[in-house]
């Protein structure tokens, strides 16, 4: 059964698995579960057998909720990670019993069921990590990805063949909307960021080969007023949010039947056979959604407004000396951060603004600098990223010393921002691992990263096989077209003649001119001839 956006309660003859419930707003009142899930009954869900999580992100992980209803004896089927802090999380909430799973193993529980979580855990997955599952109680097998984006070829295709795949389809992002790009701009980008997410999807959907499909895992909707007109009213192909309703009809269009609408309160029934039986939810409710959005997000902002009030009211008042602070806690970690800094080999200026009022004589300029090490004042020079922040806002995040700032206020959309030159990865790793042991990790990983891996074809070059990006297969993942290899897992661009990364300027691909014959013995990554392509996006 669905309980909204990525939640799932998985009942089966070996015992219950209920995985990422999440009911209450996130990321400071910015997310709110779509379709609203708060008419489900929290006491049958919460006496599950067993509880997955899969990352710490707020729309998965919902401290209040498992505090309040979730059964502290239930056990937690816990990914393997290379940092202990979703398991800290939880044993904080009470949580004692814990399956600790190996990444691409089975694991064999006393009730007879098999597991599977697979991980992955780039500096950009989720809070320093994000993981998919599979369950087979020896009748049927399923595969909830949530918004994973497993990597890696092989392990969960042979713990299937599944009867059903539940997975994302929607965007979980920030970008384009903060962006001060040209309106035209935004939309542009927007309409590519909607398509990809959507034939990612399918990828996916055509990788594990389900028999049948359950869209799920997003988009959430804004019920704050300042960020309403993000939600998408009516099925624009520049909004980097669609539903349901817009992926299931995007299946069709590709050809594929198998896809089933998945609401709150849906209840699924799979048989060995493959037959699928649906209790779906009362029509009139699926009218009210999708027939009028504007006025059902209305009336759910209305039914919400005082969470809204009550988020508002909780930030802080007073003010502080944020550029002592954020020297004191900052600094520390520049020092160490190796990688990071010659990465970024640059300047970010944080823009902090009273209350979010563009004030010019109130604000406050503070200048993290990758160069130099330090945190200071801003003096007027060029810095790459431009974040404008409300005060407020920020002096949450020093009092609290998160040490994401991306997972806990970018994902809230509350800020602006603006970059010169393309995209650079480094800033945001940084920016989500503001503590000794997470920067550790995020180090390592980049230290590992140095250097080509094993090769594949490009048509006339040999290139590394794995995306520079995140590390994805480019054999399943790459495509060529008019010399530019495009990473469809994230839509990263290399030049093939010179390695230069088209997307940011912190990324060169390994590729050497070879126009070797194609019984070289190397994988192939697919070239896309003009007739191939035209019908074809690679964005």
């Amino acid at each position: 059964m669905s309980t909204g956006h990525a939640g799932l309660m998985v009942e089966t003859k070996a015992g219950s698995v209920l995985c990422d419930p999440w009911f209450n707003a996130a990321f400071y009142g910015s997310w709110f579960p779509f379709p609203d899930n708060s008419g489900l009954d929290p006491s049958v869900l919460g006496k599950a057998d067993y509880l997955y999580v899969s990352h710490l992100h707020r729309d998965h992980f919902d401290p209040d909720w498992l505090r309040r209803h979730m059964s502290k004896r239930a056990t937690v089927l816990l990914p393997d990670y290379p940092v202990p802090d979703l398991r800290d999380a939880l044993e904080d909430l009470g949580f004692r019993s814990f399956v600790q799973t190996r990444a691409d193993e089975v694991t064999e529980l006393d009730s007879g069921l098999r597991v599977m979580i697979s991980t992955v855990a780039s500096p950009a997955d989720g809070e320093i990590g994000d993981s998919s599952i599979a369950l087979d109680d020896g009748t049927v097998r399923i595969f909830n990805q949530n918004d994973a984006r497993p990597v890696d070829n092989g392990p969960i295709e042979e713990f299937g063949p599944f009867s059903g795949h539940f997975l994302q389809y929607s965007g979980a992002i920030w970008f384009p909307m903060v962006y001060e790009f040209p309106e035209r701009m935004k939309s542009t980008l927007g309409r590519r960021k909607r398509r990809n997410g959507m034939e990612r999807a399918l990828h996916y959907i055509n990788q594990y080969q389900a028999e049948h499909v359950f869209p799920f895992a997003g988009p959430p909707c804004f019920l704050d007023d300042d960020l309403f007109h993000m939600n998408d009213f009516g099925n624009a192909d520049d909004n980097s949010f669609p539903d349901q309703m817009a992926f299931l009809e995007f299946l069709s269009e590709q050809g594929y039947s198998n896809g089933h609408l998945f609401l709150p309160g849906t209840a699924v029934e799979l048989d060995r056979d493959g037959s699928c039986t649906i209790e779906q939810v009362p029509q009139e409710v699926i009218d009210d959604i999708y027939l009028d959005r504007k006025g059902y997000l209305e009336r759910y902002q209305a039914r919400s407004r005082p969470v809204l009030n009550a988020e508002r009211a909780s930030w802080p008042k007073d003010t502080s000396d944020l550029l002592g602070q954020l020297t004191a806690w900052i600094e520390p970690l520049l020092a160490r951060a190796d990688h990071i800094c010659a990465g970024v080999n640059g300047r970010v200026l944080f823009e902090i603004l009273p209350d979010g009022e563009n004030q010019e004589e109130e604000k406050e300029h503070i200048v993290f600098d990758f160069l130099d090490r330090r945190v200071r004042r801003w003096t007027g020079e060029e810095c790459r990223y431009t974040f404008r922040i409300a005060r407020p806002l920020v002096e949450d995040l020093v009092r609290g010393q998160e040490q994401d700032w991306v997972n806990h206020l970018f994902l809230s959309c509350r800020f602006a921002a603006h970059r010169r030159g393309p995209y650079n990865e480094y800033i945001f790793s940084f920016l989500q691992a503001m503590s000794p042991r997470r920067l550790e990790y995020v180090e390592r990983y980049y230290a590992e990263q140095n250097g080509a891996d094993t090769l594949a074809r490009a048509g006339d070059y040999v290139v590394q096989r794995h995306c520079p990006h995140l590390g994805a297969d480019l054999e399943r993942f790459g495509v060529v077209k008019d010399g530019v290899l495009t990473c469809q897992l994230h839509g990263w661009e290399f030049d093939l003649a010179t390695g230069t990364c088209l997307t940011t300027d912190d990324r060169k691909l390994h590729s050497k001119y070879d126009p070797a014959p194609a019984e070289s013995g190397l994988p192939s990554i697919p070239v896309l001839h003009k007739s191939a392509a035209d019908n074809r996006s690679t964005a």
